[in-house]
């Protein structure tokens, strides 16, 4: 099974974090990385730009509108994504709680539906 491991943490922190302190933790997603990837279990993953760059696009009357940052305020940002294969939902969550980021922010957990199963709904 695939699952999406959507990583939100509140950017604040992270910016607030010395150099020394933003590199253990990559240090430690990296460490992360390479278990899942001896595994086969990591698939793909990336840190995103913080929210701030972000753009929204919405289409309304099929005219689209975009609009600068993320279209809610909230107090954690989507900070990344792991791409996963894993046995079953617990195996996910069990890989979502490695995750550094779920220390201060959260990690949602969601399971990827194969596109022919999406394509018969």
């Amino acid at each position: 099974m695939l699952f999406l491991l959507l990583i939100y943490h509140p950017e604040t922190v992270w910016n607030n974090r010395t150099q020394p302190e933003q590199e253990g933790i990559y240090r430690e997603y990296r460490q992360l990385i390479d278990e899942l990837t001896a595994a086969g279990k990591y698939k793909a993953g990336n840190q995103l730009e913080a929210s701030a760059a972000a753009s929204t696009v919405r289409v309304r009357n099929g005219r689209p509108a975009v609009t600068d940052g993320p279209f809610v305020e909230t107090k954690e940002q989507l900070g990344g994504f792991f791409y996963v294969e894993a046995e079953d939902l617990q195996e996910a969550q069990a890989i979502a709680a490695r995750i550094p980021s779920a220390r201060e922010g959260s990690i949602e957990v969601r399971l990827v539906i194969p596109r022919q199963q999406a394509a018969q709904v």
